[in-house]
């Protein structure tokens, strides 16, 4: 297959190709044709920052008709699909039957995306470019022979003197995406392209990367601080920690803020490590990456309100802020908190996330002083962050219960403004 193969699209900036082993290989070679049920699935991901977009290659390599069909539904940003083999699109939905012995599918993705109407969630100018891998490769549904997985790659061509960096292990470029929940993987996480600056280390067990824009005031080296002290706290809680924590940063134009993904997080290059509340956007969204936490509509301040809410307390276990800095900290988000007029919304707003973290003070001193002290909320969020499901109120009970024998009384249904409309009775307490 040719691995130089290049969209036609007007304006494309003309690149300095690096040549990577996976484009050498035969495809004799892949484990497509070591393993009877396995096929060879390359991304490769062409930046152009002079038109803010990219181009993305699907490469299929097979030796028999494993996947048989890929589906998707692609956003406004993605278009101009070309592929082998038997392509459809309509309303929305782009359906791809490739050739039995392989084929290729590409796309064009304008990456620049505003969030909520302010700063970008994705981004891609000169300089450098940091989104999210499922804003460039549309998750898909698959048909394949029964059993059949693939083997994923993923290979950015760039501009002369940039390099990139995600959640992946990877060298010049070329990452290996492995999901073992999956038999079809598809890369995930956040992304940063272009002239970087990145520190790793190694800190209670989990490879730690830093990386962000040159000159984009990015405070790698205060941040791998912050983490030295936090995370091994953190790892008394959640004992199972990931391998790899990526954390990408940058100004101006990005939004201003934090956000979490798979292994991987974003936080603004102008976030103060901790507030002058004594809270912590980037820990908050460390605790969202290592809980792993999803939750059911309506019930979304429960994972915000445990990720605030340990946020705070391993800032004090850790002894970067004391004792009375947390009961400040608490008091002002019960000051805050009473704003907030429902607890069960679609998202949670900063009131509700506040209510929620006295919830959660509430129901993890009833913990404490029902079980002289042997077991604590801590106990609660290891077990909810082994499981896979997304959480409800009734999971979240659920899991009480079968800690401590009993339905805990910080959690009836009368102490959760606007929680009983969406609540099943055997939920209530």
């Amino acid at each position: 297959m040719n691995c130089i193969s290049s969209f036609k699209a007007k304006g494309i900036l003309c690149l300095s190709v690096a040549w990577f082993a996976a484009c050498a290989e035969p495809a004799s070679e892949s484990s497509a044709a070591s393993d009877p049920l396995h096929y060879r699935i390359d991304y490769v991901v062409t930046a152009d920052p002079v038109a803010n977009a990219v181009d993305v290659t699907l490469e299929l390599s097979q030796d028999r008709a494993l996947l048989r069909e890929v589906t998707m539904q692609p956003d406004s940003r993605v278009a101009g699909f070309e592929a082998d083999g038997d392509l459809q699109i309509s309303d929305g939905e782009v359906r791809w039957k490739p050739p039995a012995a392989g084929g290729t599918m590409r796309w064009r993705v304008e990456v620049p995306h505003r969030r909520n109407g302010d700063g970008y969630d994705a981004w891609l100018g000169m300089d450098w470019g940091l989104l999210r891998a499922e804003d460039i490769v549309p998750r898909a549904r698959t048909r394949t022979l029964k059993g059949a997985q693939s083997d994923t790659r993923m290979t950015f061509r760039l501009p002369r003197g940039w390099s990139v960096v995600s959640q992946y292990y990877g060298k010049d470029g070329q990452f290996r995406i492995d999901n073992p929940a999956r038999r079809f993987d598809q890369p995930s996480g956040w992304i940063v392209l272009g002239k970087l600056g990145v520190r790793r280390e190694e800190i209670a067990g989990v490879r730690v990367a830093v990386a962000g824009p040159v000159g984009s005031s990015v405070r790698r080296m205060d941040t791998l601080a912050f983490l030295n002290w936090t995370l091994p706290e953190l790892a008394r809680v959640l004992p199972e920690m990931p391998s790899r924590l990526t954390i990408v940063s940058a100004g101006e134009p990005m939004w201003r803020g934090g956000l979490s993904a798979p292994q991987s997080l974003f936080v603004h290059a102008d976030r103060p490590l901790i507030s002058e509340n004594a809270t912590s956007t980037l820990l908050h969204e460390v605790l969202h990456v290592l809980l792993g936490l999803s939750a059911q509509d309506g019930y979304d301040w429960i994972v915000e309100g445990l990720a605030e809410y340990y946020s705070l307390e391993i800032l004090n276990r850790s002894g970067t802020i004391s004792n009375s800095r947390l009961a400040a900290a608490k008091a002002e988000l019960a000051e805050w908190a009473t704003s907030a007029k429902t607890l069960c919304t679609k998202a949670s707003t900063g009131p509700t996330t506040a209510l929620a973290v006295g919830i959660f003070a509430a129901l993890d001193d009833e913990i404490r002083g029902n079980s002289s002290g042997k077991t604590s909320l801590d106990d609660v969020v290891s077990t909810l962050a082994r499981t896979d499901a997304s959480i409800d109120l009734g999971s979240l009970i659920a899991t009480v219960d079968s800690l401590l024998g009993y339905k805990p009384d910080a959690l009836h249904i009368d102490k959760l403004p606007g929680c009983r409309n969406i609540t099943a009775d055997n939920q209530e307490t």
